[in-house]
């Protein structure tokens, strides 16, 4: 099923992409897409209430903001350097365990909002990156099946970096991942159960129309399984929670040039069975 949030910035509507094309109204049966719906058989009440043909359709919807597809994460965990092309371009070391950090769910907007380059920055970057939206908690799992089953759905997500304050303003990287509106998230919130292999993913961006990452998840390094493993045994994955698995070589750090994000430039994101984004970059 694909579920989406849509009206404006923080009155967001829930809603479900039927399989006609149309989009249908779920406020029968949750008030939001977030942690509890995904954890409490919300996803179960909304299938059966498509398929009954008891819900109905949301007047207005093609002319709605669209939102990120789940209300804001309690956290957002991202995995850094996770193909080994990235990692190449980039001039680090394969790492021999994830690379894990952590970014402000406030960043989290919708796949259309505008993006801001931050005051200051002279090195604002695109990361296109598979979203993984947790469904259960997650906590010491024991390996791959155990993980996968935690998986509530997932999403194209626009990993936004600033790479002088990410590498240069600190140790850690949190500072150049977390500023104003660093993560478009959706635009769809995609079941798991409709995406067959997560590792079976071609992933692709623009810049002002120009190809820059064309990528696949199946050359990660930590697969999407060994990921939520590995970090359960670290914190406990709640729903809702969302996870950035890591993005493909192309990114500007990388390119000969570096040629950085400015105010006016409009990027473009894809993965397959997710849908697409779009965002036009402002001056904060």
């Amino acid at each position: 099923m694909k579920f989406q949030r849509l009206g404006d910035a923080g009155s967001e509507r829930p809603a479900l992409l039927g399989g006609d094309g149309q989009v249908y109204d779920l406020a029968p049966v949750t008030g939001d897409i977030d942690g509890a719906f995904l954890s409490g058989g919300g996803v179960e009440r909304a299938r059966a209430a498509y398929d009954a043909g008891e819900l109905p359709l949301l007047e207005g919807a093609a002319r709605m903001r669209v939102g990120a597809p789940v209300a804001r994460p309690g956290k957002v965990v991202c995995i850094g350097l996770n193909y080994r092309d990235h990692a190449q371009e980039t001039g680090a070391a394969i790492p021999p365990r994830p690379v894990v950090f952590m970014k402000d769910p406030g960043t989290v907007v919708g796949p259309y909002d505008e993006v801001l380059v931050p005051r200051g920055s002279t090195r604002t970057d695109w990361e296109v990156e598979l979203g993984v939206v947790i469904g259960s908690r997650a906590r010491y799992l024991d390996g791959p099946v155990e993980a996968l089953a935690c998986i509530g759905g997932y999403a194209v997500s626009h990993d936004v970096s600033e790479r002088e304050f990410q590498l240069d303003f600190s140790s850690q990287w949190d500072l150049g991942k977390s500023c104003e509106t660093f993560n478009p998230f959706g635009p769809w919130l995609v079941t798991a159960d409709e995406i067959a292999d997560p590792q079976d993913l071609r992933l692709r961006l623009d810049v002002n129309g120009e190809r820059r990452q064309d990528g696949h998840t199946k050359d990660m390094i930590f697969q999407v399984a060994e990921i939520i493993a590995y970090l359960s045994r670290h914190m406990v994955l709640e729903p809702g929670d969302v996870i950035n698995t890591g993005t493909p070589a192309g990114v500007a750090l990388g390119l000969p040039g570096n040629p950085y994000l400015r105010a006016g430039d409009t990027v473009e994101l894809s993965i397959d069975g997710l849908g697409s984004q779009r965002q036009t970059f402002a001056q904060a």
